[in-house]
């Protein structure tokens, strides 16, 4: 965006440009995601090569349920383009602009982020320099320096932490269906997704201390099968090129903002996967904060900036709450006396596939309410 309003700028990336390019992290991206790209014109191979979806499958009690978001939403869909492909699109064309893009450079320190010309301290293959400017935005992680580099007197969080992990597989065999699948099962959650027409993602909900390496590729295989059985529908199996294990944890920190330095995606959130809002969120507070910039720089008009916390914060706690509703509606409970959770989660999952109303509101929320 910066760019492409001649705002000059750099990026700071710890990484090298190999590694950022192939780990693999989120995969479906919002309607207004894809928008957003298109507006910076990033979106040619997008656009060829992403998997536009109308709907997904919520399965239960070995049946499956479709749940239209397309119908219900006025046409809005979302996309399966891997996060490992946007920052690809973004790194050529940032290097064809020409713009500073130093990799394998980490940020160490912040400084004067009071002041008009707050500084980072940063160390790559020449060593150590400051870099002033006129504002940071800390785009930098949960791990990230930009969180605590906020006074801590200024400075609040909440988060939660789930019972349970996702066991992740990257598998080259082709999809077995045409949209994602959230399985509920008493053997705990199931997720079938894509990555391309040949690729294909699948996750089982694991206890939060289970060990990859007491998941062999045959016992991987096996429990996917048990968990996604239904009558006359088969799952496909091809070799595992990757697989790890994500904890679960819902986290919020507040405020975003602080004198000069600005706070984007998962350095202030953090949701569970479950409703795929990690990547949109974060794309989200990248729009807005870019806004705000240009009306800074273009119009001397401060007030989105000084606005961008709250605006934000809007979003990313109505986030917060469908993918703690998403999660908690599809896993398994490891202490469920009775069956008490269980049983409540099939009457949700009943209702909100036999309520149109309810399905609507799924819906909404997983294509991206629109401006908050």
């Amino acid at each position: 965006m910066l760019d492409l309003h001649g705002i000059d700028n750099v990026v700071l990336e710890a990484r090298s440009r190999d590694y950022v390019e192939h780990r693999q992290r989120a995969g479906l991206i919002e309607q207004a995601t894809v928008n957003f790209l298109a507006e910076l014109g990033v979106d040619e191979r997008l656009r060829r090569e992403g998997l536009v979806h109308g709907g997904i499958e919520l399965r239960f009690d070995g049946r499956g349920h479709r749940i239209a978001m397309d119908e219900l939403t006025g046409g809005r869909t979302v996309t399966i383009y891997a996060q490992t492909e946007i920052v690809k699109d973004l790194i050529a064309a940032r290097l064809q602009r020409g713009g500073p893009l130093l990799f394998d450079t980490e940020a160490l320190a912040l400084g004067d982020i009071d002041g008009e010309r707050p500084r980072v301290r940063a160390c790559g293959s020449e060593g150590e320099f400051d870099l002033e400017c006129e504002l940071i935005a800390a785009c930098d992680g949960f791990h990230g320096i930009g969180r605590p580099g906020m006074p801590p007197a200024l400075l609040r969080s909440a988060g939660h932490s789930y019972p349970y992990a996702w066991l992740g597989i990257l598998a080259e065999a082709p999809p077995s269906c045409d949209e994602l699948i959230y399985c509920h099962s008493d053997r705990g959650f199931a997720l079938h997704s894509m990555r391309s027409p040949e690729v294909s993602r699948l996750y089982l909900q694991v206890a939060p201390d289970a060990r990859i390496e007491d998941w062999s590729d045959q016992r991987i295989w096996e429990e996917l099968h048990l968990r996604l059985a239904q009558d006359g529908w088969s799952l496909t199996e091809g070799p595992v090129l990757e697989k790890g294990i994500t904890p679960m944890r819902s986290f919020v920190a507040w405020p975003m903002r602080h004198g000069r330095l600005f706070l984007a995606g998962d350095a202030a959130h953090i949701v569970p996967p479950t409703g795929a809002k990690g990547l949109n969120l974060a794309a989200w507070d990248v729009h807005i904060l870019g806004e705000a910039i240009l009306a800074s720089f273009e119009q001397g008009n401060d007030s989105l900036l000084d606005a961008y916390s709250d605006t934000c914060l809007c979003r990313v706690w109505r986030a917060q709450d469908f993918s703690y509703w998403m999660t908690t509606m599809l896993h398994a409970e490891p202490e469920d006396p009775g069956g008490y959770s269980r049983r409540l989660q099939l009457a949700r999952l009943a209702y909100v596939c036999s309520s149109e109303s309810a399905a609507r509101s799924l819906a909404e929320n997983y294509v991206g309410i629109e401006r908050i």
